[in-house]
């Protein structure tokens, strides 16, 4: 992300729900505003919630070297709902040609690659060509509504010529509101379509009963299903066990769950049948369904699924999976903590 931070010569347009603090922090900072200098028109935009943590001194290095920045839906009492719908995309756009998406954010957690419980595994791609138009959208759209503001012109909308390899790709974007959203239908359509596979890695993993059932259904199809979702160094226990809450029911039908062992879990990928992929923001909860603006990539490409598959079985490698037999002879005290979450599971 700095390499192609530090690229920049028109634009840069940055979107984040995590800015906290750290090296890192002042590093993005450092980077962002050292380009600002140089000229490159650079927009940052951070969710007015999950960037709480920021320190001051990393926002005056910014705002003094000309970065734009902008908060996402602050929390007003004219709007107190509002506060409850967060922006949780995580989008680079640099001179509009190219873009990175994914589930990292900026902080201390996302330093290393899982060697410990303090450094989170998780997975961000970088991609070229015309679907960074489709990336350059998503955050335009959040910077009209911040900001009254359309990003337009040459500088963030160049041509862009198709690319040889990769496949077909298409960025795919929901908003927060009541009901079904892109977020949730994309997810529901590619696991109604299975037929062979499906690999999903959730870092938040609490599925409502439809989805549930299309998990089941898939595997009553003959496909094959893996679930992978963060072990005992689940960043929130809550969530947690509002997916556990959802074990029985898909052990039972012959689903495999699996738990990660080494540190905290926050990649979001889904995989089927080998050929199809995506990566983004969204979990496997209501909150990304319903409650947040979240944005993902998806790839049809055998090659960029492989890459996936490759990573899910080495994620396997060190995670344990849940024995049907095991998990029926919880204590009760587990049952009840995992039904407890059934009353603030919509918020999860």
């Amino acid at each position: 992300m700095l390499e192609t931070i530090r690229g920049a010569r028109r634009t840069i347009c940055f979107l984040s729900y995590v800015y906290w603090s750290g090296d890192i922090a002042h590093d993005v900072a450092h980077a962002l505003a050292d380009r600002a200098r140089a000229g490159v028109d650079v927009c940052v935009l951070l969710d007015a919630i999950g960037s709480l943590k920021m320190p001051g001194d990393v926002l005056a290095e910014m705002e003094g070297a000309g970065v734009r920045i902008e908060r996402f839906r602050p929390a007003s009492p004219l709007r107190p709902l509002q506060a409850n719908h967060r922006n949780h995309r995580k989008i680079l756009v640099v001179d509009g040609e190219v873009g990175m998406t994914g589930g990292v954010g900026i902080a201390q957690e996302w330093t290393g690659d899982a060697q410990d419980p303090e450094h989170w595994r998780d997975t961000h791609v970088r991609v070229r060509g015309p679907v960074v138009r489709g990336l350059h959208g998503a955050f335009a759209e959040s910077w009209l509504e911040a900001t009254g503001q359309l990003l337009c012109g040459d500088d963030h909308l160049p041509d862009l010529a198709p690319l040889e390899g990769g496949g077909p790709m298409q960025l795919v974007r929901s908003r927060a509101t009541v009901g079904d959203t892109n977020a949730e239908a994309l997810l529901f359509l590619a696991i109604a379509s299975a037929r062979r596979s499906i690999d999903l890695t959730s870092a938040y993993f609490a599925p409502n009963a439809a989805l549930t059932s299309a998990l089941c259904a898939a595997r009553g199809r003959g496909v094959r299903v893996r679930v992978l979702v963060p072990g005992e160094h689940a960043d929130k226990d809550l969530v947690r066990r509002a997916g556990q809450d959802t074990y029985e029911a898909l052990l039972d039908c012959g689903v495999e769950v699996h738990e990660y062992g080494p540190t905290m879990l926050h990649a979001k990928t889904l995989t089927v049948d080998g050929a199809w992929a995506t990566v983004g923001s969204i979990n496997f909860d209501n909150r990304s369904f319903s409650r947040n603006d979240e944005a993902t990539l998806c790839v049809q490409s055998r090659e960029v699924a492989g890459l996936l598959t490759a990573q899910f079985e080495r994620d396997l490698a060190v995670s344990d999976r849940i024995d049907p037999q095991a998990w029926e002879e919880r204590g009760v005290l587990q049952r009840a903590r995992e039904t407890a979450t059934r009353v603030v599971r919509r918020e999860l």
